[in-house]
């Protein structure tokens, strides 16, 4: 079942590895297929070293394992209330990298300063709010996906596809897996770079007119950047 979508979550996950995103077990990539409402995703708790194709887990859209040996990641409630709320997607990805973590851990916005961002977040990637007593306490990865797609009432998830989840960590999504892994990346390098500038100048600004300028020249309806 999915087994192209499979390796291409396999080959997503352990693309996370490759950018340094991720250490020990602490990631996840899945990818959906919009056709049958099937979500490829990583086994929960296994090694990069040892994970095979094979070893991807398909769930439904309920979160129900409809094939693998192993356990899906723990973070599939997630994952799913994702894909439900933003059906433009097809991948989404969780990672603890160092920078972004930081600045969810710090539970404040990591704000859009310079062109790097800009060229693929039009606004600031947000921080979500506290998570109460009962949605920490009960159904707590549901409620991790469903404190997100609150956050983002009025933000558009396509041209801001990531979230900081406040005092835990980063998620992105894109068009597929690989898209989705990209857009991970970028987030960890845009915290980095933020919490440099800061550093160096804790007053600085953004030319707004740059913001528009940068994401519209690869994603508006003149975009211009890159080959046809």
């Amino acid at each position: 079942m999915l087994e192209a979508l499979k390796e291409q979550v396999f080959r997503a996950n352990l693309d996370l590895v490759k950018h340094g995103l991720v250490i020990f077990t602490w990631g996840n990539v899945s990818a959906i297929d919009r056709k049958s409402g099937r979500i490829v995703i990583k086994p929960s708790g296994v090694s990069y070293d040892d994970m095979k194709a094979e070893d991807m887990v398909v769930v439904d859209l309920d979160g129900n394992v409809m094939e693998g040996k192993l356990k899906p990641s723990s973070d599939t409630p997630t994952h799913v209330v994702l894909y439900k709320a933003f059906p433009e997607i097809g991948g989404v990805v969780h990672t603890h990298s160092t920078y972004a973590t930081a600045w969810a851990q710090a539970g404040i916005d990591l704000p859009n300063i310079g062109t790097t961002h800009a060229d693929y977040f039009h606004d600031a990637i947000p921080c979500t709010a506290d998570m109460n007593k009962e949605e920490v306490e009960g159904a707590y990865e549901l409620e991790t996906g469903n404190v997100i797609v609150k956050r983002f009432k009025d933000i558009n998830p396509v041209h801001t596809p990531g979230v900081l989840v406040k005092n835990h960590g980063p998620f992105s999504w894109g068009k597929d897996a690989q898209d989705a892994v990209h857009n991970a990346v970028v987030i960890e390098q845009v915290a980095k770079m933020a919490f440099i500038a800061y550093s160096v100048n804790p007053a600085l600004t953004m030319n707004p007119l740059l913001v528009e300028k940068h994401f519209n020249r690869k994603h508006g309806p003149g975009a211009y950047y890159g080959q046809k």
